[in-house]
This record gives C-alpha cells, structure tokens and sequence, in this order.
C-alpha cells in the first residue's frame, strides 16, 4: 500500500535507443523515489514533474522525451513516459505494469537454492519453489508471484509445472536430484515443454547420473537436454550467491 499519495512514473512506449524498456516504473513521492526508468536528465525532469504536480500543479497523462535534441543524452531514442497518481491507502502494485514473466521451477531450498530466490526477486521470472522437507523455506512470505511448494518426493513435482518452464536442480541429495532429472526427461518425451533443465554439480556427478538413465532406457537425444554443471561458462566462485548469478544468467539468457 502507499503510505503516501505518489506519482508513478511508467515507461509507456520507445523508439530507437533508450535506456529502459516499456513496462519501467517509478514511484516518486515528495522526499524519496523507488525504481527507475532510466536515470540521467530523462528521470530527473520526470522526478521534478512528478514533484511538482504532488505540490499541485496540473499533470500531463503522457509526455515525449526525445533524448538526444531535448535533453543531451547519448541513446538518441525517443520516450514516452506515463504520469498517474496514486493516493495515500492504494495499492501501488495494481498500477504498477506487470513485465512478462519466464517461469522458473527451483528444485531446492538449500544455500545455493535460497540465494538464488533471493536474486530472482528483482528479475522477470516467476518462481516455483519445491524442496521436499517441511520447514525448509525462509519465514518470510513468498514475493508475489512466487509459488512454494513443500512435495515428497520433489519428483512429483515435476507434472504441475508451467509450461515453458526451466528448471533448476539443487536438491540436498543426490538420489533426490537423479529422480527429479529422470521425471524433467520423462516430461520432456511427452510434452516438449520445458525450455531448459540445469542441475548443480560436477562433471563426475553427471557422468554417473548418465550411465544410470541410459540404464532406465533414456537416449543420447534424451540426455542432451540436461545441462551439468550449471552457469554461465566463465565464472569462478564456489559461494552460493556465485553460483546464483551465474546460473539466472543462463536462464536469462535463453531465447
């Protein structure tokens, strides 16, 4: 809820090159703003705008910012920003646009898996939660959009879940992390549907996991789609919080 009647800042349209992407949004009240639509003379025009109309003045619905010739800044695109007020009592988040969102299944709430929840709050996806101990997941409640999920065994899991999904598998034990991958393979013949599978781990680990599903009847097709070890090639660093970057850089990343 707002504590206090605001101005929301909305990247309503673009042409050309700009710092931010439509959806944007900015909420300024008199002493403070939260969010950004893109930083430089564009935001600070639109902070004094908004600034001025919480003072009284009258508020223009809509209003073009062409970067270059008006206010100097190298992108050279053209913004279309959108002015609303939100009263003191009102639920910012109903204004507030909601950007498209990849949904990403996260298999494990352990160290690697909360620092990965963690990071994902500020990133377009929507996030399936599943560990299969009750009284794993952080007290606080889930962020909106979030969906936690306590399923034993986590395999079961693997059914419900969105279609266009990428899955993250980072369970507290292998034999769990096995079982999970097996039913991603086993949903991955029958539907298509999931956009990418990724399990932390070694190379050793996912040697031995290979030779046991080929055991089970997967195929050199079927085994293809599993990424082992996860992240984007390049990063160093065993912290969990690394490891978390590295791995949303790689679903970030797909098309």
């Amino acid at each position: 809820m707002a504590a206090e009647p605001l101005i929301l800042v909305t990247v309503a349209r673009t042409t050309g090159s700009v710092p931010r992407e439509e959806g944007a949004w900015m909420a300024v009240t008199p002493d403070g703003i939260t969010g950004t639509v893109g930083g430089g003379h564009l935001e600070f025009d639109a902070i004094a705008r908004a600034r001025r109309a919480l003072d009284g003045d009258e508020l223009e619905a809509e209003v073009r910012y062409p970067l270059g010739p008006s206010l100097g800044q190298c992108c050279g695109g053209v913004v279309w920003l959108a002015f609303e007020r939100v009263a003191a009592g009102e639920d910012l988040a109903a204004h507030v646009p909601q950007p498209p969102q990849r949904p990403l299944a996260l298999f494990g709430a352990g160290h690697v898996g909360l620092a990965i929840a963690h990071i994902a709050r500020d990133l377009p996806l929507a996030l399936h939660w599943i560990d299969s101990r009750e009284g794993q997941f952080p007290d606080e409640p889930p962020e909106r959009g979030w969906r936690q999920e306590v399923c034993d065994p986590a395999a079961d899991a693997v059914d419900d879940l969105s279609p266009g999904s990428a899955v993250l598998v980072m369970s507290h034990n292998h034999a769990e992390d096995f079982e999970i991958i097996a039913a991603c393979l086993r949903r991955q013949r029958e539907r298509g549907d999931l956009v990418f599978i990724g399990m932390i781990g070694s190379r050793t680990k996912w040697a031995s996991f290979r030779q046991r599903l080929e055991a089970r009847g997967f195929t050199e097709t079927d085994l293809a789609r599993v990424v082992c070890p996860i992240g984007v090639p390049g990063v160093a660093g065993k912290q969990p919080a690394v490891i978390a970057i590295a791995a949303l850089a790689q679903v970030l990343a797909l098309p």
